[in-house]
């Protein structure tokens, strides 16, 4: 998998001793994304799918609507100790005609793998305004097909199964799978699914259903009201800043998606009775 994973000595301890062993661990290195030349952000992510993620990243933060918005995708030089490129500074040139992004998008630094907006150069840039307003969506989605999306997402966690370290995001349209995209960083992971669908021109996503492998923040909810989902589903809980913009977006917003069961915190109307 290259640079997806990277294998280390572990020494494994149980109670029927230590053994030495190779485990899989993965990967996880910075990127910076530069637009038009200047520096924007430095994010810690699973390296793959790095232009994927670029889209994502600029379509979330009110950049770009459309992949006509961006003209070109260009890795720069940058050598590790080995004298490789490393492939971790990514040039996004915008098309003739696009603005560049606002001051309040540009990070302190870098974003961890964790949080998506902790760098926020100013607080009012948080919360960006779609031009794909999902609140007028009218997809309905049943139980059923709601509770089997879990399952199908992680069978095609492929790192994950090697690794056990990486959040992942799928894409999910009239109950078919199709997309899915994992890193160490749950809104990276969120990104390289949204960039994918730029890059296949489907935005705004209607009728989508975003289904991610871990708690629903306000990041994603953002992000998905961006690209214009309608629902966004989660196994484990939301933020309450994420219930309250899923509401303010006309988001339905599921969590604890497990088993046979699931919270619907907002847009419950487009929940299904059982049937």
């Amino acid at each position: 998998m290259g640079r997806v994973t990277v294998r280390r000595a572990v020494e494994r301890v149980s109670p029927n001793g230590r053994r030495r062993r190779v485990d899989a661990l993965a990967a996880e290195e910075p990127l910076e994304l530069r637009v038009n030349g200047k520096a924007l952000a430095v994010t810690m992510r699973t390296p793959g799918q790095d232009v994927e993620l670029a889209h994502g990243f600029l379509l979330s933060e009110g950049v770009i609507g459309t992949p006509q918005d961006i003209s070109i995708a260009r890795f720069c030089e940058g050598t590790g100790p080995d004298g490789m490129n490393t492939y971790n500074v990514l040039d996004i040139a915008l098309a003739d005609g696009v603005p560049p992004p606002d001051t309040g998008v540009e990070r302190n630094f870098y974003t961890t793998s964790s949080c998506g907006v902790c760098g926020k150069a100013a607080l009012d840039a948080v919360k960006l305004k779609t031009r794909y307003s999902p609140a007028l969506d009218e997809v309905r989605v049943t139980p059923e097909a709601l509770t089997g999306f879990p399952d199908a997402l992680r069978e095609r966690q492929k790192v994950f199964e090697s690794t056990g370290g990486l959040h992942a995001a799928g894409l999910f349209v009239d109950g078919e799978l199709l997309v899915v995209r994992e890193d160490v960083g749950r809104h990276n992971a969120v990104d390289k699914v949204l960039g994918w669908a730029v890059l296949q021109n489907l935005v705004p996503l209607r009728g989508a259903v975003l289904m991610v492998s871990g708690r629903a923040s306000f990041e994603l909810v953002q992000k998905a009201a961006m690209a214009g989902i309608p629902v966004l589903a989660a196994v484990s809980a939301p933020s309450s800043l994420a219930v309250e913009l899923a509401e303010e977006q006309g988001m339905t917003l599921i969590g604890f998606l497990r088993g046979d069961s699931m919270n619907v915190y907002t847009g419950g109307e487009r929940v299904l009775e059982t049937a």
